[in-house]
């Protein structure tokens, strides 16, 4: 959407972090940082740091200021550590992301940093530095690989979000009815962007289908497109401000960002996660260059992202953070916060890598009826 990552590819599993000593120029950073697997090895994290303040900028991409809080998050970094942060192609997606670092290596231009999707994370796991933040061990063994080269960041739900002057939208199946048409949105190409590949999986189980069956889903999009309601409108702020796209399909840290702003120009931005189909959620990943420009400045990027204060930055922008229980049970979550992403109860469905590749198979060969861009 607009600022926000539409085509991020598929699902997220996570992404590995860094931190490290360097001193060294722009486009160069020390051995020593770039061989850091964990700040211990460096002197601790505000050594780690403090060499990233002399390196002076870190590289990010994919990152726009309106996903997940990523905004406050730049923001914030900068005012701690005083590094600055360049956030490039904040629309990429996750492939892009990849091709990127590879085409600008050794430039000082490519990314430090990857925010990635599961599929492309898990598909160039060699392309990463190993890394352990220090609060390592309050991340579950099942969003991290062991040695550091990824590590989940942060997850949402699938929602429906709508003018609520349409009336009420609980379900899933409240979409094809007919007072709807023209007025339904899928928030990305399903085979490229993870919130419309999980919009898909939503509807799916809310007709039948499962993890390992989304036909159901595609065929409920087909219907939608076929009577007119589904349109190929790539949503964004602008086009709900405008009452073009009136009904999203989206993560809920995109759209909960969106609710106060909304309502200043008179409207009524409502947010469900359906209640015809359990919870649908899928994790980001961080990970560390391992070409990074900025070796030490990424890590310390790391470090941040993992620590309490990042954490809770990203529960603000209504996206939970990975740390969520581990901070619940220190008392150290943000309660407002959390309380405001009114997280449903029950456990959600997140597709295993070989359900997303089968999903991706039948996409590919059955989502022929709409191009949305």
């Amino acid at each position: 959407m607009g600022g926000i990552k539409t085509s991020r590819v598929l699902v997220g599993l996570a992404a590995a972090a860094a931190i490290a000593l360097s001193a060294c120029n722009q486009g160069g950073g020390s051995s020593d940082a770039k061989n850091a697997k964990s700040a211990a090895d460096m002197g601790g994290v505000d050594k780690v740091c403090a060499a990233g303040k002399t390196e002076g900028q870190v590289n990010l991409i994919a990152t726009p200021t309106d996903w997940a809080n990523y905004g406050q998050m730049i923001t914030d970094f900068t005012a701690k550590y005083g590094i600055k942060v360049q956030s490039d192609q904040p629309d990429a997606d996750s492939q892009a992301e990849i091709n990127t670092a590879k085409q600008q290596a050794g430039t000082g231009r490519q990314p430090d940093i990857f925010d990635l999707g599961t599929v492309v994370a898990l598909a160039n796991t060699d392309q990463y530095a190993p890394y352990k933040p220090a609060t390592w061990a309050d991340i579950p063994d099942g969003n991290k690989e062991a040695t550091g080269l990824w590590i989940n960041n942060y997850t949402g739900f699938e929602t429906i979000s709508y003018d609520a002057s349409l009336g009420d939208i609980t379900k899933i199946a409240d979409l094809a009815d007919p007072k709807y048409k023209g007025k339904v949105a899928l928030n990305g190409d399903p085979l490229k962007a993870a919130a419309g590949f999980n919009g898909v999986v939503l509807a799916a189980l809310a007709n039948g289908g499962s993890a390992d069956n989304i036909a159901p889903g595609v065929d409920f999009f087909k219907n939608l497109a076929s009577i007119g309601n589904l349109i190929p409108v790539d949503p964004a702020p602008a086009t709900i401000a405008a009452g073009t796209t009136p009904i999203v399909i989206d993560w809920t840290y995109n759209q909960g960002g969106l609710v106060a702003d909304l309502a200043k120009k008179g409207i009524t931005w409502k947010i469900v996660v359906p209640t015809d189909a359990p919870p649908v959620a899928a994790y980001y990943n961080e990970a560390i260059n391992k070409d990074a420009a900025h070796p030490a400045a990424a890590r310390c990027w790391v470090e941040y992202v993992f620590s309490d204060a990042g954490q809770n930055t990203w529960l603000k922008g209504f996206a939970l953070p990975v740390r969520l229980a581990a901070m619940q049970t220190a008392k150290t979550i943000d309660a407002a916060a959390l309380a405001a992403v009114n997280a449903p109860a029950t456990a959600p469905v997140q597709l295993t890598t070989a359900q997303i590749d089968t999903a991706k198979a039948y996409l590919t060969a059955n989502w022929t009826f709409i191009s949305i861009k």
